[in-house]
């Protein structure tokens, strides 16, 4: 049964994407900066920091209206197949259940908007 409006869940699972899309994100700018793989490693650190930056300030801005509405999310439990969170909202609470390439398809499809955003607020300003 669902609990949440529409709007209220989709908030905060655009909250709980993008908060794993810059921990990806993170994790790829410590592996370029420690690797050795690339041999000019600058335009990727500039553009992950920069999608970085991008996610942040969104994240920021989706705490702020969670806090707001006294919207939560919680992770609950993680098995190969499926990864489990409980929204709560107003003193209700709804559990949802996602499988795991679901969520990495999600992920994927938040850095890439990022990237986008990253290469056009660039091409803005140059």
């Amino acid at each position: 049964m669902r609990y949440l409006t529409e709007d209220e869940y989709n908030l905060a699972s655009r909250f709980l994407f993008l908060s794993m899309a810059i921990t990806v994100i993170q994790r790829d700018i410590a592996v370029i900066e420690k690797g050795t793989a690339l041999k000019i490693k600058e335009p990727y650190l500039v553009l992950l920091k920069k999608m970085e930056n991008e996610a942040m300030l969104e994240r920021q801005q989706l705490r702020k209206y969670m806090y707001d509405q006294k919207l939560k999310v919680v992770p609950l439990e993680r098995n190969d197949t499926f990864t489990a969170y409980l929204f709560f909202c107003h003193n209700r609470e709804e559990q949802r259940s996602y499988f795991n390439p679901a969520i990495r398809k999600k992920v994927e499809h938040i850095l890439e908007e990022l990237m986008l955003k990253s290469y056009e607020n660039e091409s803005i300003s140059s």
